[in-house]
């Protein structure tokens, strides 16, 4: 498959939004991540306390980090996530605060050095956090039914198979919409984190899994929604051969049929 185009460490000037700039302060501001959609997260340094800043501008909806700040604050006394220091906008944009955690992402070049580790540490941080998130207390979603109407509204909008990965293209538009509408049944309903790609899972220096982070679509489905993506997310970030680890890192054997619905519904919601 060819390789979505991917997040990363921003390259060159990045101009510093106003309300970042009043966050820091007398800090050191660095910009550390763009997503794909344009979102970047600052890192806030004095020189003892460490503060991350997620920004997007007004006019970017799928960047939601209300919904974020609800559901790390609802995880956080069960699972390694950071903390919540503040949330909020202005005409401009809006912004994300939080503590830093301990750990480095699993794309750090220290473990795209080392890919079989880092894979093998986000299965087992996958299972921390499916087996300690009570489904039954959970209010957040993120069913099938619900990404279907994500799907659809994205179609509506003139999404199209040159946005998808390689192996769906080939589908075309009503081919795919049909096959998501035909889920497997459920394997076992969890909380899923929602975002499961490698850079989302955090690494301490001797390899063991550390936290979550970007957990803004954390919800209840089902757990192949999550595995599927994270061993999808290793290919793209470690190059083939290491989907595997994943696997063997949560403790289950790879089903092909949960993981080719979960990835095609991913790529059109």
């Amino acid at each position: 498959m060819s390789r979505p185009a991917l997040a990363g460490t921003p390259a060159g000037h990045v101009p510093v939004p106003a309300a970042v700039a009043g966050l820091a302060g007398a800090d050191r501001i660095v910009p550390v991540w763009r997503n794909q959609l344009g979102g970047l997260t600052f890192r806030l340094d004095d020189g003892g306390r460490v503060r991350y800043v997620k920004w997007a501008a007004t006019g970017t909806p799928e960047l939601d980090f209300r919904a974020e700040a609800e559901r790390l604050r609802w995880a956080r006394p069960r699972v390694p996530v950071p903390e919540v220091l503040a949330q909020d906008d202005d005409a401009d944009g809006a912004w994300l605060v939080t503590a830093a955690q301990p750990g480095r992402s699993a794309v750090d070049p220290r473990w795209i050095a080392e890919p079989a580790t880092a894979a093998t540490a986000i299965g087992r941080g996958l299972r921390l956090l499916h087996d300690a998130l009570p489904v039954d207390d959970c209010p957040f979603d993120w069913s099938i039914g619900r990404r279907t109407a994500q799907a659809d509204r994205r179609l509506a909008d003139g999404d199209s198979p040159a946005s998808w990965a390689t192996e769906h293209r080939n589908l075309g538009v009503a081919e795919a919409r049909a096959r998501i509408g035909h889920p497997p049944p459920i394997d076992r309903l969890v909380v899923c984190h929602g975002d499961a790609c490698a850079p989302n899972t955090l690494l301490h220096d001797d390899g063991t899994f550390a936290a979550h982070v970007d957990l803004g679509k954390l919800g209840v489905a089902d757990r192949w929604a999550d595995l599927a993506i994270a061993a999808w997310s290793t290919e793209w970030n470690y190059g083939p051969g290491y989907e595997g680890h994943v696997f063997e890192g949560y403790g289950i054997a790879p089903d092909p049929r949960r993981i080719a619905y979960y990835r095609l519904i991913w790529d059109l919601s």
